[in-house]
């Protein structure tokens, strides 16, 4: 079983920077992978971000490029996001999810993932 706890959201203004932080227990082995999405009022769950926690492949969201970057420290079984530049677009409740065995193409699909934090809200103020 994985159990995943997400931090570090809050109120920001536009142009600034947050780290979400996504704590993991359990077992990380089988070709494990965590994700970010978010969901912003009235509008389905995206994926931001997501990264393999075995060799640190990572893959971002065309949107998050440049802005948004994920990471894990695996001594402290964290998951990271950082993000900078945030814009009033970037509010919406940032989710960590974890799955295994998923394949590059999957990596963005919401429902391939089985475990999920229970989310953070991130508000940018304008």
């Amino acid at each position: 079983q994985v159990q995943l706890v997400e931090s570090g959201g809050g109120l920001v203004q536009v142009g600034g920077s947050l780290r979400l932080s996504c704590g993991v227990s359990g077992d990380t082995s089988g070709r494990f992978v965590v994700g970010w999405f978010r969901q912003a009022p009235g509008k389905e769950r995206e994926f931001v971000s997501a990264l393999r926690w075995s060799e640190g492949t990572t893959y971002y969201k065309d949107s998050a490029k440049g802005r948004f970057a994920i990471s894990r420290d695996k001594a402290k079984r964290q998951a990271y996001l950082q993000m900078h530049s945030l814009t009033p677009e970037d509010t919406a409740v940032y989710r960590c999810a974890a799955g295994r065995g998923l394949i590059t193409s999957s990596v963005g699909q919401g429902a391939q993932y089985g475990y999920w934090g229970q989310g953070t809200q991130v508000t940018v103020s304008s």
